[in-house]
């Protein structure tokens, strides 16, 4: 899927929704999701008080393990640790306080700047523990952005939001009324033509 392969906003006038679409276009620049994005559809109904978006995002963001980014092996002979030699230090801080909490504190030293030494037991067995440490999981970060998306393009005065990510799918309905069921329905349907589209 190509990133923002569908982009449309329907409202009851061409001009709205045109002037929409730009509005929504400027946030998504802004937010540098453009990449992120494959689908998206907003619906605004004026007269109904009311803000849907449906969007799918790309695939193929898995996350950051400690291999992503470094060399694990033993210490050397006669101190039970794991070496970490990091090659990237992009993770470097939220590696150490995953290693902290998992190790504690005192049992994590860092000898030089790229170079982090955890005491342990049997530091042959916990190789493969450091090696698969998830440090950064884009895909969580994303969401979150994605929310943040939705809540940038919502009209001044929807404060009543109800969103819901599935997988790669996420639905957003707001509005100045109280939520109805039938409008999170038919967000749920503009995603189905988005995800159809998909699959056709």
């Amino acid at each position: 899927m190509e990133p923002l392969e569908t982009f449309e906003v329907e409202a009851p006038y061409q001009s709205e929704a045109d002037q929409y679409r730009e509005i929504l276009k400027d946030i998504i620049s802004d937010m540098v999701l453009a990449q992120s994005i494959g689908r998206i559809k907003v619906v605004i109904k004026p007269e109904e008080s009311l803000f849907q978006m449906a969007l799918v995002l790309r695939g193929g963001l898995s996350p950051v393990k400690t291999t992503d980014f470094a060399a694990v092996n033993v210490g050397e002979l006669g101190k039970n640790e794991v070496v970490i030699k990091i090659n990237n230090e992009k993770y470097l801080s939220k590696l150490l306080k995953i290693l902290w909490d998992k190790y504690g504190r005192l049992n994590v030293r860092q000898p030089e700047r790229k170079t982090v030494a955890v005491k342990t037991e049997n530091p042959m067995d916990k190789i493969s523990d450091v090696e698969n440490i998830v440090v950064d999981d884009p895909k969580n970060t994303l969401q979150k952005r994605v929310v943040d998306l939705a809540v940038r393009a919502v009209p001044e005065g929807f404060r009543v939001r109800y969103h819901s990510f599935k997988g790669s799918n996420f639905i957003f309905v707001a509005s100045e009324d109280l939520m109805k069921q039938e409008w999170i329905d038919e967000a749920y349907q503009i995603l189905d033509e988005l995800t159809n589209e998909e699959e056709s």
